[in-house]
């Protein structure tokens, strides 16, 4: 008799949980394994050469800087657009409130060994440009370009953009190089590149 009353106790009673077990949609499966294919494919079968017919149609050497022929000029032009104008822009403007101009700076058109020493040590801190206060970080060019290099790209960009200041030369350059050879920071900005205007 009471048979019968533990089984309907047993039947009203939820069965134990256990973690469900739902099988992934084959649409699901199949679109995966599609995107899967096709990125295998796309890697294996895309030319890495990255073509100038990409993006803007310029290479790596669009930007490389030849050197100069023995007793040759190197060109100043190319150097700053190579090393210069990602910052500096075409124009010289710079970019507002990041970048300093070029074009009408008093660094660049005061005296020649000062524009000579920023490029060489760089900047790095406050810097008033045209009565703008910037605060940003140029490279230092020391290790990156020979003295040739520095007097041109600086000649360049001391009769470009509206200036009309006369060039320096290479030798000029490499006097206010061993001034300053035991240098390893960058100018910090205003406060010591004031002194040296």
């Amino acid at each position: 008799m009471n048979e019968p009353k533990r089984i309907a106790a047993q039947q009203r009673e939820m069965p134990e949980p256990s973690e469900g077990y739902r099988k992934v949609p084959w649409l699901v499966v199949l679109i995966v394994g599609a995107l899967f294919a096709w990125s295998i494919g796309y890697i294996a079968f895309t030319h890495q050469g990255e073509q100038p017919s990409y993006g803007d149609r310029r290479s790596a050497a669009d930007f490389a800087v030849a050197a100069p022929a023995p007793g040759g000029v190197v060109d100043g032009a190319q150097l700053y657009t190579a090393q210069c104008l990602a910052c500096h822009q075409a124009s010289g403007q710079g970019l507002p409130g990041v970048f300093p101009p070029l074009a009408d700076s008093e660094w660049v058109n005061g005296k020649g060994s000062l524009a000579i020493q920023i490029v060489l040590h760089g900047v790095t801190g406050e810097m008033t440009v045209g009565g703008t206060t910037y605060n940003s970080q140029m490279p230092t060019f020391k290790d990156k370009m020979n003295d040739a290099e520095v007097a041109a790209v600086v000649s360049y960009i001391r009769s470009n953009f509206g200036n009309t200041s006369e060039p320096v030369d290479a030798e000029t350059v490499k006097a206010e190089r061993a001034a300053t050879a035991d240098r390893t920071e960058p100018w910090k900005g205003d406060a010591d590149l004031q002194a040296m205007k």
